[in-house]
């Protein structure tokens, strides 16, 4: 069969891909747990805050987390994730909720869900230390939502100061 022939072409099965001839993306779902870690001793009540720098050389912030490791809760992964990013230990007051979103990485289409939770800091010195991170700073509950980039994790900021002003 030639090119410009009018006749339909054979189709071939199997493969990976779509019916536009693209290659068909691997699907991965992936889990990671973070949240807010507060520090309630001072005079300003204040939340860590982690700073990653984005393709585009831009510092943007966001609430620490990263991925569940095998034989790990959420919320063991939390504080862990916590401690390893920001340098305070935390102990969880609270769950904020879950976010998932989609992306594409590495030639995968990944869906990644992340549960966040509250935590009090009990011990620990700010640090920026681990190589995921550029900065971390503390930051006033009440200026949290502005530094934030990202619109979801904004809500969940929000949902922390309700929970921290009803157990006061």
């Amino acid at each position: 069969m030639s090119r410009g022939s009018n006749s339909p072409s054979p189709r071939r099965s199997g493969g990976n891909r779509s019916r536009r001839g693209r290659a068909r993306l691997k699907r991965v779902d992936e889990t990671s747990a973070g949240g807010l870690v507060v520090d309630l001793a001072g005079d300003v009540p204040r939340g860590a805050l982690i700073g990653r720098v984005d393709r585009r050389g831009r510092l943007l912030w966001s609430l620490p987390k990263g991925h569940v490791e095998p034989g790990e809760t959420p919320e063991q992964a939390a504080i862990r994730e916590i401690e390893e990013e920001t340098g305070i230990s935390g102990e969880i007051l609270a769950s904020l909720g879950t976010i998932d979103f989609w992306f594409i990485a590495e030639g995968r289409r990944v869906h990644k869900t992340v549960h966040h939770y509250l935590l009090r800091a009990v011990g620990g010195e700010l640090s920026d230390e681990d190589y995921e991170v550029a900065e971390v700073a503390w930051v006033p509950l009440t200026q949290i939502t502005e530094q934030l980039a990202y619109p979801d994790e904004r809500g969940l900021v929000d949902a922390a100061g309700r929970l921290l002003a009803e157990s006061a």
